[in-house]
């Protein structure tokens, strides 16, 4: 009995035993897959939160080339560099950090805006206020801070404020080239000059799709010369002090290429502080404001009669007696009360005379002629801001009389100054272009308006009316050793209704060296007074002497040679019938 009881106990202890070893195992196992869930779970966690922080730290690196349009959140781009024809930087974008608030966030816009308000005293207060209490999720409070406004404003700590960093124009030449270089609005998209004529050429389609990236944008080369840009820009303000005008420009063109080389308008902006851009004085007289361009415009009258075949240099015209015609009556201002040859008419700036010269071609063909010169059309350039010329509606004899001497037709006179130079290069009429342009690409757009012979007098007649001595209206012009001849133009100004001989608008037009021209220059003064201790207020007197400065200063820069040697010119016979 007793080895049975052993027996049985021995199977019972074997049978406890196994079931205790067989649930330890079971519990080890599951315990490993959870520890393995655990890992797992982590790493994923970590691989998760690693990608993250990685792209976090790549976006950080990265140029930020996206701002904010308001609580819109549209993309602003960056523009390319603009230079001028030596690579000179005109325009180019800068980063600019600008100032937003988060309205939720704002605890106490009170508060905020008191604080804000010791930084950026100008910032209007009620405005401000209104945005902080608008509950938005976004809105603009100050765009274009500087480096120490944004460092003083992220000391006051107040929550719910932050700033972008966005893109800003600037122009190291300030007013230089203001009305040239034109503007761009605050999101930095052209609204004037070669700024909007680049958005037009397709950066606004590059901005849509987000391609405006600036290491992808060109620059975009102009044909300003910098230097010749702060010569003519110095001068015509200084003119418009010196002759207490209210207005002044002027401008300097290639004859052979129609490139500007350099234009100013005065008053001007300062594209970096724009806030007067928009007043109605400070418009781009030279290219978007129309004008009685006087005498100047008998460069075209006399080069009109000659390219006629009726009239030749040593052709006369009888000036001995006013002309009346309705109502009106043309005198010639420092009248010769006798015949004038062709070339005296022009030196002498004869009403009378160009009036006749007209009568040789007929109202029809003086018309016409106005036209193929490019005068009376709107002028077709890159620059947006071009005026349409102003002509009668019906030519009339008294019109084709009037608009001989320069009266009674408007245009512009950057218009005035490219058919001015086809008068100079041969008879070819080019439009103008502020980007580079070669003779060839030149050649293959410009027109033949007048002959060569005809411009070959032209350029006789405008050397014998800047010669000293000659009696010309042009000679305040003269620089020695740079051979410049030209017209003046002294036009009496429209005043409630009629022609005030008290206020002028003077032009003076120019073409150096003249036996072979290079360039042609034109200035205008707009209302100008004598100059303080002087007499006279005519072209002659003010604006004669600005093209003078201009070609005085500028010439080395246009690579134009002086040459002092005495030059022997053979002038057609001019018969003098003074007794």
């Amino acid at each position: 009995m007793a080895a049975i009881w052993i027996k049985r106990k021995k199977a019972e202890l074997v049978t406890g035993i196994a079931p205790v070893f067989a649930l330890d195992a079971k519990k080890k196992k599951s315990g490993n897959r959870a520890r393995n869930r655990v890992v797992m779970a982590i790493a994923c966690f970590v691989g998760i939160y690693g990608i993250i922080g990685g792209r976090l730290v790549y976006y950080g690196m990265q140029e930020d080339t996206t701002g904010y349009n308001g609580p819109t959140g549209a993309v602003l781009a960056s523009r390319p560099d603009i230079l001028d024809r030596n690579g000179e930087v005109l325009a180019t974008d800068i980063k600019t950090a600008s100032l937003y608030a988060e309205p939720r966030k704002i605890v106490d816009p009170d508060e905020a805006v008191e604080l804000l308000s010791t930084v950026l005293p100008d910032l209007n207060f009620e405005q401000t206020y209104s945005r902080l209490k608008s509950g938005t999720g976004f809105a603009w409070l100050k765009r274009g801070l500087t480096p120490q406004q944004k460092s003083q404003i992220m000391a006051l700590g107040i929550p719910g404020i932050g700033f972008r960093t966005e893109k800003s124009r600037f122009y190291p030449g300030g007013p230089t080239a203001s009305h040239i270089l034109g503007l761009v609005n605050i999101d930095n998209q052209g609204i004037a000059g070669m700024e909007k004529y680049i958005d037009e050429q397709g950066l606004s389609d590059l901005r849509d799709v987000g391609l405006a990236d600036s290491r992808s944008l060109e620059p975009v080369k102009l044909s300003i010369d910098l230097r010749v840009q702060h010569v003519v820009r110095d001068v015509v303000v200084n003119a418009m002090q010196k002759y207490r005008a209210i207005a002044a420009g002027a401008v300097v063109i290639n004859v052979h290429t129609g490139e500007v080389l350099a234009m100013a308008s005065a008053p001007d902006f300062d594209p970096n502080n724009p806030f007067n851009a928009l007043d109605k004085d400070h418009l781009n007289r030279m290219s978007a404001g129309t004008y009685e361009m006087g005498s100047t415009i008998k460069s075209f009258t006399t080069a009109m009669a000659l390219d006629s075949g009726k009239v030749n240099l040593q052709s006369t015209f009888d000036a001995r007696r006013p002309i009346t015609i309705g109502r009106q009556t043309i005198r010639d201002f420092h009248g010769k009360n006798r015949i004038l040859t062709m070339p005296e008419v022009f030196i002498y700036s004869s009403n009378i005379g160009s009036a006749k010269e007209a009568d040789v071609v007929g109202i029809e063909g003086h018309r016409a002629f106005l036209h193929r010169m490019g005068l009376l059309d709107r002028m077709q350039t890159e620059l947006p801001e071009v005026a349409r010329p102003m002509e009668p509606k019906v030519w009339k004899k008294v019109h084709s009389i009037t608009i001989a001497f320069g009266h009674g037709m408007a245009t512009t006179p950057l218009q005035t100054a490219v058919g001015a130079a086809a008068l100079m290069n041969g008879g070819k009429l080019i439009e103008p272009t502020f980007l580079p342009r070669t003779i060839e690409a030149a050649n293959k757009v410009a027109k033949q308006v007048v002959s060569e012979k005809t411009s070959e007098d032209m350029r006789y007649l405008y050397r014998l009316n800047a010669e000293k001595g000659s009696g010309g209206s042009g000679n305040r012009a003269s620089v020695p050793g740079y051979r410049v001849g030209g017209k003046t133009g002294t036009a009496e100004k429209v005043i409630n209704g009629r022609y005030s001989s008290d206020v002028r608008f003077n032009a003076f037009v120019a073409a150096f060296p003249i036996d072979k021209p290079e360039y042609v220059v034109l200035t205008i003064i707009d209302e100008p007074k004598a100059e303080i201790g002087k007499v006279g207020a005519t072209a002659g007197f003010n604006a004669a002497p600005m093209v003078a400065d201009i070609i005085r200063r500028s010439a080395s820069f246009l690579g134009v040679q002086p040459d002092f040697r005495e030059e022997q010119e053979s002038a057609p016979l001019m018969v003098n019938f003074d007794q």
